[in-house]
């Protein structure tokens, strides 16, 4: 259904299957490397820490996975998929562009962002194995909040680390997660033996996303009724988000349209690539043009912009395998900026490859011209994005801006990842209102 800005996919036509882009990738995916050998990591050892059949899909060779009929169910009646593709028509406007600028609304879900997609995934499949108990770590919350409705769904018990600065920044994210009966704390803790290693650290103390993910592993590995859950970096993660992408695709077909420009957030990557990688794919393919493909990152934390290709540890602990990604350092700690789920040091292998390819680009801006963007997109279209989201409408704006210089007529989407009502006080604190 095409109404007169807004496309909407019926139940019939939301897509069944993830997409996995390591099969059209023109390059191989670097392995994760074993720290101790620095040898190619078989499956095995990841599936004492994930799920097994997440790690099933981390290394699988096909091009779609079948959705489970029960989490098409969930996706369908609880998280209000198909979500809506929505046409900016009073930012175009304000803005006097004749570029055409599209959102995806990832933001409509119970917890309000895009991440319950893999969340209701990995507590899915968690539950199939028997298991009791979810670690993880959040930044802003919302991964921490996504993944405790998600356990809720299926009677797991949740724990949660949340950077500490953005606990202390966003309280009313762990009231979000106790409602859904997670156990949620401000990391680095004193109730991990690294957490206390690193309260000791003063310039740690704000902690950071590698801290948090160093702190839950701890505690799953040392339950055997628990395993651990990330919200972002790895392939399976990515994969679950494809079903946005995929949604995206019908929706322009829809419409007779192949965007341009596309634009997601990166922190660790999980909204950018499930928003972008199926329309990659298709550029791959030779079926349809090269679409321009920006990831968009805090200039406090240009991971993938100003940081290093190369192997490295996923944790500041260093118990994880080595990925190799664009890294700051898995010692780096962020400044306390408000887009907490941004504040990783390093992002997604995948997403990392294929800008070292050349195939996407980076750009990074300040916390001021971000939240500037997202007032005036609260303003002129009624929603008020997370600090993330933002980053991914502020460059939505410098391009249109650059088509009314032109005169061009490009199409333009971005990824509306999810709602700041959590982030309200950072408004207040930027802006000044």
């Amino acid at each position: 259904m095409v109404e007169k800005n807004r496309v909407i996919l019926t139940l019939d036509e939301m897509p069944r299957k993830w997409y996995n882009i390591s099969v059209d990738s023109p390059v191989p995916f670097p392995p994760p490397l074993n720290p101790a050998t620095r040898e190619p990591m078989p499956p095995e050892p990841l599936m004492e820490l994930f799920p097994v059949e997440c790690i099933k899909q981390e290394v699988s060779d096909k091009r779609y996975i079948d959705i489970p009929d029960e989490l098409l169910d969930i996706y369908m009646n609880s998280l209000g998929r198909p979500s809506p593709l929505c046409r900016a028509v009073r930012l175009e406007k304000y803005l006097d562009t004749p570029a055409e600028i599209y959102y995806k609304r990832e933001d409509l879900s119970p917890p309000g962002s895009h991440k319950p997609n893999t969340a209701v995934a990995q507590a899915y499949y968690a539950a199939k194995e028997g298991l009791e108990t979810l670690t993880t770590e959040t930044g802003a919350g919302q991964w921490g909040s996504a993944l405790s409705y998600a356990c809720a769904l299926f009677g797991i018990k949740c724990k949660v680390f949340m950077v500490r600065i953005s606990y202390e920044q966003k309280p009313l994210r762990k009231v979000i997660m106790n409602l859904y009966g997670a156990d949620c704390v401000a990391s680095p803790s004193d109730q991990t033996e690294c957490g206390k290693e690193f309260l000791k650290d003063k310039a740690k103390y704000n902690g950071s996303l590698g801290i948090a993910i160093s702190e839950a592993i701890e505690v799953a590995m040392k339950d055997p009724t628990a395993k651990y859950s990330l919200g972002s970096v790895l392939s399976f993660v990515l994969l679950h988000q494809s079903i946005v992408g995929e949604e995206v695709v019908k929706q322009f077909e829809k419409i007779d349209k192949v965007p341009d420009i596309m634009i997601g957030c990166v922190g660790g990557g999980s909204n950018f690539s499930g928003f972008c990688y199926p329309f990659l794919g298709k550029s791959l393919r030779k079926e349809c043009k090269k679409i321009d493909i920006v990831a968009v990152e805090p200039t406090a934390c240009p991971s993938m912009t100003n940081g290093e290709y190369r192997y490295d540890f996923g944790d500041t602990a260093k118990s994880t395998p080595l990925l190799k990604m664009y890294t700051l350092g898995c010692d780096f700690i962020p400044p306390p900026i408000h887009a907490g789920g941004l504040r990783y040091h390093g992002a997604a292998p995948s997403a990392s490859l294929f800008v070292h390819e050349g195939l996407i680009r980076s750009v990074t801006y300040p916390q001021e011209e971000i939240f500037q963007s997202a007032d005036l997109f609260a303003k002129v279209e009624g929603l008020i994005p997370a600090p993330e989201t933002a980053h991914a409408i502020h460059h939505a704006i410098v391009e249109a801006r650059k088509c009314k210089e032109t005169g061009e007529k490009k199409v333009i989407v971005f990824n509306h990842s999810g709602h700041g009502l959590m982030d309200l006080s950072g408004y207040e604190q930027v802006l000044g209102i």
